[in-house]
């Protein structure tokens, strides 16, 4: 199947969109062009802040649906929760957004105490449930099928209305200038929102986040106090943040 470039380009959103990941030598193949070609592709939607490129290929920024995020570097979002759990602390609330990241944390969350979690997001919500210790909120709000987060006007009003200790987000994307961002402004407005009554932002990402940018802005590097990876905090990758945030 040879398709001329714009065909092929929204074949390849497609692709993206569905399953959150290409890979160079299939959409070779598959679209019959030659590898320097799909490659030349990909730039150009990763200059449009579609995608990301990644080795062999590139996985979207755009909104995805919660499966397909869940799926994507699965060993370093476990790796990350294993981080975070002890910065959850007792007592208090702490605020959990609703990235595929850290509904892991949500649900490594078995040994909390007396905590009340905030979040915007069903399937953390409901990673919740099974622990004593924790109290469950949901901020309401409209669901975004896209991405499977509540947003709009609600979600970011109850979310103002709470007073949190420490706040836990992910983010599409980082640069070690310009911050993090996420693959929509709804998706943006409902963490910023969150963050205006955080003692401490915990900003925690795998790091093929790291270097790159998503549609709409977020936390500037100022906001963020700790950035948390599955890379060693020594690693030569997380040198362009270790001047303005906390790296563990």
């Amino acid at each position: 199947m040879n398709v001329d470039g714009l065909d092929r380009l929204d074949l390849i959103r497609q692709r993206l969109d569905g399953d959150g990941r290409v890979r160079v030598t299939e959409l070779a193949e598959a679209l019959d062009v030659s590898e320097m070609t799909i490659r030349r592709d990909l730039e150009t939607l990763v200059d449009d802040g579609l995608a990301q490129r990644v080795h062999g290929g590139a996985v979207a920024v755009g909104p995805q649906q919660f499966g397909a995020r869940f799926q994507q570097h699965a060993r370093a979002k476990t790796r990350l929760a294993d981080k975070l759990v002890d910065l959850v602390g007792t007592g208090g609330a702490v605020g959990i957004d609703a990235s595929s990241t850290l509904q892991r944390l949500a649900a490594h969350l078995g040994g909390a105490r007396d905590v009340t979690v905030v979040t915007n997001g069903l399937d953390t919500f409901r990673a919740l449930q099974d622990h004593a210790g924790v109290t469950a909120l949901l901020t309401g709000g409209e669901l975004d099928t896209r991405t499977g987060s509540l947003v709009g006007p609600l979600a970011a009003r109850t979310a103002r209305d709470l007073m949190l200790r420490r706040l836990f987000v992910s983010a599409a994307a980082l640069d070690p200038k310009l911050g993090s961002s996420e693959s929509t402004l709804e998706e943006a407005d409902v963490k910023l929102a969150l963050a205006e009554s955080t003692a401490e932002i915990v900003l925690a990402i795998d790091s093929s986040k790291l270097g790159h940018r998503a549609p709409a802005r977020a936390f500037s590097i100022d906001r963020i106090d700790m950035l948390v990876t599955e890379l060693d905090p020594t690693d030569r990758r997380l040198d362009p943040y270790r001047d303005d945030i906390r790296v563990l």
